[in-house]
């Protein structure tokens, strides 16, 4: 099984005669499975994956994209929790104030039977 970082440090000729290996092995495994030889299926998914590793580092080489990897010990360092503010229901709060409540919100529903109540 072949890392990306693995892979990134190898030139582009390498990648390639890898991505030809892979491809062949992949082809045998799956003469192998369909004449009931392979002992180990597992192995078709490992090389399937391997070679789409090696196909994404040669990609971003073609491309000069440059991956930079965090370390584990480069944690972002987390927010601290804002304090929690009591919430009012807002029909509370206007009252407390001496202003209306807000009225309610209709819907399509509501709209259409009041429409039909009204005629």
């Amino acid at each position: 099984m072949y890392k990306a970082k693995d892979l990134r440090e190898r030139n582009v000729d390498d990648l390639k005669e890898l991505e030809k290996s892979l491809r062949s092995d992949m082809f045998q495994s799956r003469l192998k499975n369909f004449t009931n030889r392979l002992d180990d299926t597992s192995s078709m998914k490992k090389a399937r994956r391997d070679l789409g590793r090696v196909l994404t580092v040669l990609g971003e080489k073609s491309r000069g994209v440059t991956v930079v990897s965090k370390e584990p010990s480069e944690k972002p360092a987390k927010k601290a929790a804002a304090p929690a503010k009591a919430k009012a229901p807002k029909a509370k709060a206007a009252a407390a104030e001496g202003e209306a409540p807000a009225e309610k919100k209709t819907t399509k529903r509501a709209t259409k039977s009041a429409k039909s109540e009204a005629k």
